[in-house]
């Protein structure tokens, strides 16, 4: 699902004739396009829908939003967990679920491996 999400400008720059920010959403900073609200400022609010701020908001319906959105779990789903998906990415666990059930063997083998060891045990695989 696609949501227009609120978020506070808190960079803005001009590139190649196009008005930018950075948008923190919450914590996950993302670069949005101000072409449909060039007067957007830093410290304002947006409500931003694929990378495109379509209009600023007024901060505490902006906190409402976020607060409504996360209740509902939709910013999970929006955003995702980066650093989740970098750990597994990585080959390596959260650091906050190091209590959890430890990967298996050929997993964590693959994940300490040099990468010369990992391409011969590809290669051995083949």
């Amino acid at each position: 699902m696609c949501l227009a999400v609120p978020g506070k400008v808190v960079a803005t720059e001009d590139r190649d004739g196009t008005r930018m920010a950075q948008v923190d959403f919450g914590g996950v900073v993302k670069e949005v396009c101000l072409a449909y609200v060039p007067e957007a400022e830093v410290g304002e609010y947006v409500i931003v829908h694929v990378g495109f701020a379509l209009q600023r908001l007024d901060e505490e319906s902006a906190r409402q939003s976020l607060e409504l959105f996360e209740q509902l779990g939709l910013l999970e789903e929006e955003f995702g967990d980066a650093w989740g998906r970098a750990a597994e990415e990585a080959g390596a666990e959260r650091p906050d679920t190091a209590d959890q059930e430890p990967p298996a063997p050929a997993a964590a083998a693959a994940a300490t491996a040099t990468p010369t060891a990992a391409a011969a045990a590809q290669e051995g695989a083949r």
